[in-house]
């Protein structure tokens, strides 16, 4: 275990060089950078701006030698654990992309929604497999599909305009009411959670389709298996069938997958956060990379692409963990 742990993390170090440098090469090779926006910026408001004022910007920006050596210097700096400081605010981008409100918030919405869309999207996966071309499977294979398909900024919108606007249910955006003095600290809790519910509720609606998919499609390979045909011809109730041997062989993958999760726990809900104006990590990002602020950008993809390696190689420990039969090599 110890040898394959090691030589994992060996090669997820590998990984998340290549992926850096190709991240690196391609924000580098984008349409516009954060210095073209700043001049464009600048020449509307009737400024002049000479070469020698732009190759200056670019130099003090460490944009002026080739991509090579832009590269190298950033993984220089990011082996010493300095990411450098945000284009836009000149922030340490550390303390940007780990600010506990900003975090906080999009780990909130995320931990909460995902709890949500399994406590759903299981129950109903194992009812459409259970009930194979009934009533029952194709309503939830129509939810499956309006999962899927509906983009988050149409649905955020279309909640918002009929929760919020219409019905004044819930707020329409934000995470607190502006004005407001709360008696205590449940008071503000509970504001804060009014606030959440639109877009937790988006999520869990846009997520459940793909999970419901994988659950079925588990389950009725589980059904058809001959141990299953086995347990019925012992004459085992239909339901100790289903949920003592079909079910928990089902949640095997199901687990491994929860490994899977841990990036988007943290990465944030990019257009949801952006529909309800939540300041969470997901539209901060979002706002970094319209504004190509590289160090900002390469900083929390990097964090994301350390959290998909940890959590891939955590999901082949749990597979191994909840299938004996599996073995690591």
């Amino acid at each position: 275990m110890f040898k394959y742990i090691l030589k994992r993390i060996i090669i997820s170090f590998l990984i998340l060089i290549g992926v850096s440098f190709i991240l690196y090469v391609l924000l580098r090779f984008m349409p516009t950078d954060f210095i073209e926006n700043k001049i464009i910026a600048l020449n509307q408001t009737g400024a002049t701006v000479n070469d020698e004022f732009i190759r200056q910007m670019y130099k003090t920006y460490g944009l002026d030698g080739s991509v090579i050596e832009g590269y190298f210097k950033w993984l220089g700096n990011a082996l010493r654990l300095d990411f450098g400081k945000s284009f836009i605010n000149q922030r340490e981008v550390v303390k940007e992309i780990f600010d506990p409100d900003k975090m906080g918030t999009s780990f909130f919405v995320a931990a909460v929604a995902t709890v949500f869309e399994f406590l759903i999207a299981i129950p109903l996966g194992v009812t459409a497999a259970t009930h194979q071309y009934s009533v029952r499977d194709y309503v939830v294979t129509v939810l499956v599909l309006i999962g899927i398909s509906l983009p988050s900024f149409f649905f955020g919108q279309l909640l918002k305009d009929i929760f919020a606007n219409k019905l004044h249910l819930f707020p329409v955006s934000g995470m607190k009411d502006a004005g407001i003095t709360y008696a205590g600290a449940w008071d503000a809790f509970v504001d804060y959670a009014r606030h959440m519910v639109l877009p937790i509720l988006t999520v869990v609606i846009l997520s459940i389709g793909a999970r419901m998919r994988m659950t079925r499609t588990n389950m009725l390979e589980v059904l058809n298996s001959d141990y299953i045909r086995t347990a019925r011809a012992k004459g085992l109730k239909e339901s100790s069938v289903i949920y003592k041997h079909a079910f928990r062989n089902t949640l095997i993958p199901i687990v491994t997958g929860l490994a899977g999760l841990i990036p988007s726990l943290f990465s944030g809900a990019m257009i949801t956060e952006s529909v309800f104006d939540l300041t969470g990590l997901g539209k901060f990002a979002l706002n970094a990379m319209t504004q190509g602020d590289i160090p900002v950008i390469m900083t929390y993809n990097m964090f994301l692409a350390f959290l998909s390696v940890m959590g891939v190689l955590l999901a082949d420990l749990m597979y191994a963990v909840v299938d004996p039969r599996v073995k690591l090599v």
